[in-house]
């Protein structure tokens, strides 16, 4: 017995292979045409600005070795594309000394920045009683004997790009702000209250990656 011959059931085959070669090419077309904007436009990375550090409290104890240290700092960030917003989500900041975290992570708020758009944050950072390897407690006590502590603002999160109604898929920003903390006239900072505060201008470095 041979099979039926049906005329119904072969155009319908052909009209969802018609149907998915054509979503297939729609899908390249786009593809296509993201990859080139994305090549023309080609986004910078965002630049950031450490402006100052006020330090409310900055205090070394040998035994056991424990670290208090609370201050607030003033953070700039700059979209420099002419086409292209950023927006940042979930943004953690905190100081470190030599790679060992010293303050809890503040949570800086989601922001959108424009084509050319600049962002300011002073967030508070807080680390009561941290305790520092022995190692870190002696290069500590000696940098603060010496009149100049290095520490290092980390910024940690995710930002997307705009362009147009089209928005990126997540990257991960990291960015590295040298602060110099003067225990001496070497940095000449100015009293605010009770703390002290320190003008920087200390440009940071920048990393995008997926």
């Amino acid at each position: 017995m041979t099979e039926e011959y049906c005329p119904h059931h072969q155009d319908g085959h052909q009209l969802v292979k018609r149907i998915a070669i054509a979503i297939v090419g729609l899908l390249i077309v786009c593809a296509i045409v993201v990859l080139l904007v994305w090549a023309i436009l080609h986004p910078s990375k965002p630049r950031f600005l450490l402006q100052d550090v006020t330090i409310f409290a900055f205090n070394l104890s040998t035994a056991p070795h424990l670290l208090t240290s609370n201050l607030q700092i003033t953070l700039a960030a700059r979209n420099p594309n002419s086409r292209i917003g950023i927006f940042y989500r979930k943004l953690d900041i905190f100081a470190s000394y030599r790679n060992q975290q010293i303050t809890l992570p503040t949570l800086l708020p989601t922001t959108y920045q424009g084509h050319r758009d600049s962002t300011i944050w002073s967030p508070f950072l807080y680390g009561n009683d941290v305790p520092v390897a022995p190692f870190l407690q002696a290069g500590l006590s000696a940098d603060m004997n010496g009149g100049l502590v290095m520490l290092d603002i980390k910024v940690f999160g995710h930002l997307k790009w705009k362009v147009g109604s089209w928005i990126s898929r997540r990257y991960q920003i990291n960015v590295h702000c040298p602060a110099y903390i003067s225990f001496s006239d070497r940095i000449k900072g100015f009293q605010v209250g009770s703390a002290m505060k320190y003008q920087l201008l200390q440009t940071c470095r920048v990393d995008i990656s997926l």
